[in-house]
This record gives structure tokens, sequence and C-alpha cells, in this order.
């Protein structure tokens, strides 16, 4: 498999929101003349409203309204200068209250968006390190990412893992001036906490770390005088943390904060913070609510507005744990994520709420994995307790029934969250169909194989049969693969769904950047199994093409795609793999809803090539129906180079030269480390010597005819299919031989030579495959991970 396109990750985005938007979850528009933050009009209804990020409810007292009021009436509704020209009238006191409330110096800026683009590349030296959270809020990845065109190093660690975080460390420590640390202090979606009293620890260990966190979630609810959740861990903030907070949010106005002790690096920030220098101010009303907002934090009163939420919270909590409702992360925020697992329950129990009368939000991909989608329900002191009762009694009901109507089980979301579930689940199944799981396709009916999956690729009977033997009982791990064939049928013993599933060791960047690649590579050749990890895949590494057979007018057919998706999640557990591929699928595809509900995200691989021969065509009629233009070329490119070199087609090779291709294949491989993989061992090139299905064709040396030059390694599928699988080439002689495109040229005329119908030239270099044409084919593969820390390592994920 080839490596993907790096575009395509807002395309994957993309078609994951617009499904949730199809099913009534996303882009809704509130209703209603007034609001009050208690309810929420959505689609005709009035909801009781527990998604706000306004936990205190300051949003809607009457002293911040008044003072927005006041504020237009005497300055208007906005004061269009730059901060550093002039503020406005009212921004002194704002940041001398803002000030006090934390003991230190303050920023106010528009927002922590823009916070972030300002302070980031401010306090981040050319010659520092960045280690991210990989659940830190997406706007401070994508701050820290601008810090890669100053050759920053950007790295990530996986979510509170201090183990990792601390290897991070001293891989940075002897080349790196400081290493920041960044996190959430309150993590937006599950509510869990940033170990800050242990990351403190950590920063004296090792004095060149530095925490930045972003705590807006933290904020006014906790803390003295609402000062968030990371100033209540610590009894002082250290010159070598800064800290976010907000002034939206619970806080009830708009913008957010900075809080630096470090007072000469404040006042760089201050002088000149990008956006912070360039972006227009807070407008007059936004500014008067958070000062009426500040005094409230400065009196008394915080603590009795933080006590009253505080109340709810542990009322929830102690509701919830009656029940069997998988709570991912038990703690004493005001959000709480209840897990669906798939997308398809997630839908289906939101609009279930909705219909109840509760208004709650969906945590789905890319904020968290897509198998780890659920309903984020947030607390308010809006929140009166007898909805708060409503609320989890309607969600005790409902789940079950979404579950249920989207064909999963509870086990099946406990164990996406990794969670112990309270009481047993039942996972029995009446369903009709039976599956055929075999581990060896010398179990499957070779007939039968053929005709559902065998029709392409090497992935038919005989195919699989030689990449078993080739890969198993191996020196290296690398090259011993698990096998699964799986054939559902009806009662009648009519089958609806066959496919192929393969688990080995991928390289956990083989899809990332190119020189993440090298740089890993490097860490490789002391550790060879750094960052590496299982993946379960439909089909395996060697083979290309049409993995799943599904008979799409059988009655049945959805219930046997349920089985195959169940028969995934054993097998992935079964084989300790951290991500499923389902790959080789067009781009219009009837099954994209089906795998984007199960959890899957959607993603661009590179073109599949192909092209349909004629019965009894001359290679001479063949090349008269190319352009004109593709006809120039091959006389200029190819055969200009043809008469002067000597090829062969050989099916088997003798030990001098089976050393001889096998290295031809590593120079292409070690050539191409955008797709990462491990080397295959010269095993398989003497299987392929060994086998009848295999043959080479083979350019030499025109002045050196026992040096081959270039190879392509070619299966004859036994469905009239020629397969051009590997290509190995001696690039000092490329661009003189033009060795690739007549090796394309030589393995067309050796197609027509045997008359098969197709020639499956698989993933890459489709420009120069289409020029002798190729039928060019646009493929996704549909991923599923543990984690999204995962899919960022694989190349998959930009930052959040």
């Amino acid at each position: 498999m080839a490596k993907i396109k790096h575009n395509n990750f807002l395309d994957t985005v993309n078609n994951v929101f617009t499904d949730a938007i199809d099913e009534g979850i996303l882009h809704l528009y509130a209703e209603g003349e007034s609001f009050n933050g208690r309810t929420i009009g959505v689609k005709n209804k009035k909801l009781f409203h527990f998604g706000t990020t306004g936990y205190l409810g300051l949003e809607q007292d009457t002293r911040l309204k008044d003072a927005a009021i006041s504020a237009i009436q005497r300055y208007g509704t906005q004061f269009p200068l730059s901060k550093s020209y002039i503020s406005n009238p009212l921004y002194r006191q704002l940041e001398e209250k803002v000030s006090e409330m934390y003991n230190h110096p303050v920023v106010i800026t528009k927002n922590s968006t823009l916070g972030h683009l300002g302070v980031i590349p401010s306090a981040v030296r050319d010659q520092d390190a960045i280690i991210l959270d990989h659940q830190v809020h997406w706007s401070v990845q994508s701050a820290a990412k601008v810090l890669k065109l100053r050759s920053v190093p950007v790295d990530m660690v996986r979510h509170n893992d201090l183990n990792m975080l601390e290897d991070k460390i001293k891989l940075y420590s002897n080349t790196k001036k400081k290493i920041w640390y960044m996190a959430d202090g309150i993590y937006s979606m599950f509510g869990d906490f940033a170990p800050v009293k242990e990351l403190k620890a950590l920063s004296l260990k090792y004095p060149q770390l530095h925490l930045y966190f972003d705590d807006v979630h933290g904020m006014s609810w906790i803390g003295k005088n609402g000062t968030g959740y990371v100033m209540s861990e610590i009894d002082e903030l250290s010159e070598n943390m800064l800290l976010f907070g907000t002034l939206s949010k619970t806080f009830g106005a708009s913008g957010s904060v900075l809080v630096c002790s470090n007072k000469k690096l404040y006042q760089e920030i201050k002088t000149f913070g990008g956006p912070l220098t360039f972006s227009a101010q807070l407008e007059p009303a936004s500014v008067a609510a958070a000062t009426a907002s500040a005094e409230i934090h400065l009196s008394p009163e915080i603590n009795e507005l933080q006590e009253d939420l505080k109340v709810r919270i542990d009322y929830f909590n102690e509701l919830v744990k009656q029940t069997d409702l998988p709570l991912v992360d038990k703690n004493r925020s005001p959000v709480f994520f209840i897990g669906t697992g798939m997308p398809k329950t997630g839908y289906n129990f939101i609009n279930r709420l909705m219909n109840e009368g509760f208004y709650v939000n969906l945590g789905m991909f890319p904020a968290v994995p897509v198998k780890n989608t659920g309903v984020r329900i947030t607390i308010s002191r809006h929140n009166q307790q007898e909805e708060i009762k409503a609320l989890v009694d309607a969600m005790e009901y409902h789940l079950p029934k979404a579950i249920e109507e989207t064909h999963t089980n509870l086990r099946r979301v406990y164990e996406a969250f990794k969670l112990e579930p309270k009481t047993s689940t039942d996972t029995s199944s009446s369903s009709e169909l039976k599956a055929q799981i075999e581990t060896s396709i010398s179990n499957i009916d070779k007939v039968t194989w053929n005709k559902l999956v065998g029709t392409s690729g090497v992935q038919d009977y005989d195919g699989l049969k030689f990449i078993e033997h080739t890969f198993s009982n191996n020196a290296l791990k690398e090259n011993n693969w698990d096998f699964w064939y799986v054939i559902i049928y009806d009662k009648h013993e009519h089958p609806i769904l066959a496919t192929v599933l393969s688990s080995s060791i991928w390289k956990d960047d083989m899809l990332a950047n190119l020189n993440a690649s090298k740089i890993i590579e490097e860490k490789r050749k002391t550790d060879p199994y750094y960052m590496t990890s299982n993946v379960l895949s439909l089909g395996c590494l060697f083979t290309e093409g049409n993995h799943l057979y599904i008979n799409g007018n059988h009655p049945r057919k959805q219930e046997a795609l349920h089985i195959l998706m169940q028969t995934l999640e054993t097998l992935e557990q079964r084989s300790n793999s951290k991500m499923i591929a389902l790959r080789d699928f067009s781009i219009n595809d009837s099954l994209n809803r089906y795998f984007l509900g199960q959890g899957f995200v959607r993603i661009q691989m590179p073109n599949s090539c192909r092209i349909n021969l004629r019965a009894n065509e001359a290679i001479e009629a063949y090349v008269a129906r190319l352009s004109s233009k593709n006809r120039k070329h091959l006389r200029k490119d190819i055969l200009t180079y043809e008469t002067s070199l000597e090829i062969s087609i050989l099916q088997t090779l003798n030990d001098p030269q089976l050393n001889q291709v096998h290295l031809l294949y590593n120079n292409v491989r070690l050539n191409n480390l955008g797709l990462n993989t491990f080397p295959y061992p010269i095993k398989l090139f003497k299987n392929m010597s060994d086998h009848p299905n295999w043959e080479f064709i083979l350019i030499h040396h025109p002045e050196q005819p026992n040096k081959i030059i270039g190879v392509m390694f070619c299966y004859k599928n036994n469905n009239q299919t020629y397969v051009p699988s590997l290509v190995g080439i001696d690039y000092d002689y490329l661009k003189i031989y033009q060795t690739y495109r007549q090796l394309l040229y030589q393995t067309l005329k050796r197609a027509i030579q045997l008359k098969f119908k197709t020639i499956d030239l698989g993933l890459t270099a489709s420009f120069e495959k289409k020029k002798l044409g190729a039928v060019v084919e646009e493929k996704y593969a549909y991923i599923q991970a543990s984690d999204n820390y995962t899919l960022e390592l694989l190349g998959l994920l930009e930052c959040r």
C-alpha cells in the first residue's frame, strides 16, 4: 500500500461532520426570542440545556448585563483600534482586577485561539522544543504547528502519559534550550484533569521543562478567586509556567487571559505578540461585563457560586453511579461524557434525548477517536435537580434502545473506552447467519473463494496460499503475519459476505511525513521496533484491490456486516492491534455511511490503476487506441530504448539473480520512505521463483548481460488478471534507459501475449501508467484507531 495524500485531513473531517449533520446533530440553530440558560429552543422544542460551558451561569447575571448595556451606551458597540495604539477606557480596570485575581500580571486577548497564536510563537524560541499532550485543545496544537516553519520540533505524547513525556524530555535535553509541554487543565470532552502536581514535580527534576496550560474549562468554578483548576493544584505560578484562562465560558463575558509570572517574558509578549498586536480589541460591552464578573470573582460570593455548582455535580455523579451508564471519567468537573462507542449509536442516542426534552452535545471525531463517540453533558447552575434526575432517567432508558437499534451491545461500548462494566452484559446473538472463520486458505473451498474474493490482485486462492507460506516461520517478527478468512452464509448456505484479514506489524510512521520518517529511522538503527504497532487490515500489505465481497441484493446483508464488525473487534483484541484498516474502496462506495457510523474515518489513498484489454488484441492494435500524445511518449521515451536493451521473461531465477533482484527491490523501498514499511525477506523472492504463478520481467544492462538494472515481479491470477506486484530498479540507470517506463510497457506486452483480460497496475505512479492507457480510480481506506494519537503518528491527522 502506498502513501496517502497529505491534504486529505479536511476531507476526512468533512466526511464525518456531513454524516452527523445529515443525522440532525450538528450545525443546529437555537430558537426563541430570549434565552435564560436553563432551556434552549431547538427544532421547535424547548429543551433543558445540558450543553453550556457557562457553568456558573454568570452570562445571565444582571450585573454583567447592566455593565455591558451601560458600556455600549457610553462607548459604542466597538472601539476600532489596535491595543498597541490605545485601549478603550475600560481596559485598565479590567486588567487590574484580573491581575489581582491571579496575583500576577496578565495579558487580555480577544479569544484563546488568537491568544495562543500570539503567545506560543513569542514564548518558544528557535532553540526550544514543544511536546503536546495529544488531547490538548486544537487551538494550542494549531499555534504550535506554526513553529514547524522555524524548524522547532513539535512532538506528541499519549494523553497524560508522564513516562512517555519523560522519555521525550530526555530525548531533547542535550540539544534544546527549553522543552515546552503543552496541556489542558481540564479537558473539554471527558472532563478529566492534567496531572498538574506531577508535572510541576517533573519540571523541578528537569529545569529545561516549561509548562504551558490551557485551563479555559477549569476557570471560575474552582480555585481561589475562580482562577481555575491549575491554580487550585499549585501554591504559586512559577516562572517556567504560562497559564491561559478565559473571560468567556464560565466567566460570563468574552476574551481570554494569559497569566505570566516571568516579568521579562510578560513584557515581550505584551509589547509585540503577533495577533495580540494587530487584532481588534475586545468590545466595550465585553470589557465591562468581564470587569463586573471579575468583581464577583474577587468577592466571597464566588465561593458560594462554586459550592452551589458542586452540589449539582455531586448529585449528577450520585445518580449516574446507580446506573450502568458508561461514564468515561469519574471526576468533580462539570463536564461528563457518556460513551456510545459507535457514531451511529451516538446519533441515535442524542436524537432520542432531544425528543425527550434534553439538549446535550455530541463528542465526536476529531475531538475524540471516532470509536469513542459519546454524549458530552455539562452541568451548570441553571440546571435544577428535577431536570438532572430526569436526564439521567432518560439516558438510562434510551441508551439500551439506541444500542439495540444500531446493532451493537453495551459490552462493546465498555470495551471501546477500556471501562469495566458494572454488571454482566448480554452478548448473545439470535442470528440465523453462520460465520465461517478460518486461519488458513487451505480450509476454504477454492472454487468458492476465487468466485467471491479472488477475482483480482494476488488475493485468489493460490496467491493467498503463497503469501501464507511466505510470511510464516521467519526469523523476524515483522515477516510473520496472521490471517483470517471470513465467509458469512445464510441459512441456505448461500454466501452473503467474504473477506480476508491479516494482522502484522506496521511502522507507526508508515504513512507519516517523509522528514518524520527519516528522523525516526535514525532511532531504529539501534531500536528496530521503535514506534511500531500491530494493525488488523483488510487484505494484507502484499495485496491490493477488492478484498471484500458482499451480496448487495441479499436481504440479510446488513446483519452480515454487523457480524463482520464484531469479528473485527474480536480479532483486534486477540491480535493486540492498535488500528483496523479497511482498504481499497471507491469514492462512491455504498458502504461509506455504514463504515462512518461504525467508528471509521475515511482517508484518501493513492489512485488505483488498471488496464482493461480486448480479447485477442495485438500490442500494435492496443497502441493505436492510445491518444496521439501518449503514442508520442511511447515512441520517444520507451521504444527508442527498447532495441538497445536485453529484456527477458523468466519463470525461475538462480541464486545470483535472486540476490540482484532483492537488492533492486530494496532500492525502491528505501527510495520511498513516504511509504515506510519493513523490508520483505529474500524468502519472498525465492518462493516466487519456485511458484508457477509468478514470473520475472528483467531488463539487463546492454553491455553487461548478467547485470540486472530493472525487474517487475508479476503474478498470474487464475481469473485472467495479470498483476505486476513489485518493482526493482537500479537508480544509476533509471534516466539513462527510462527503466521504469520500459518495465511498464513490457508488462503490458506480456499481459497481451498471455491473453489476460486485465492488468492490475496497483497504486502510485498513476501519471506514468495513465500514459499507457491505464484507467485511474480514486481509492479510499477506512481507519479505526484505538486513539487519535495513533492516527496522528500515521499522518492521518494533522493538528486536532
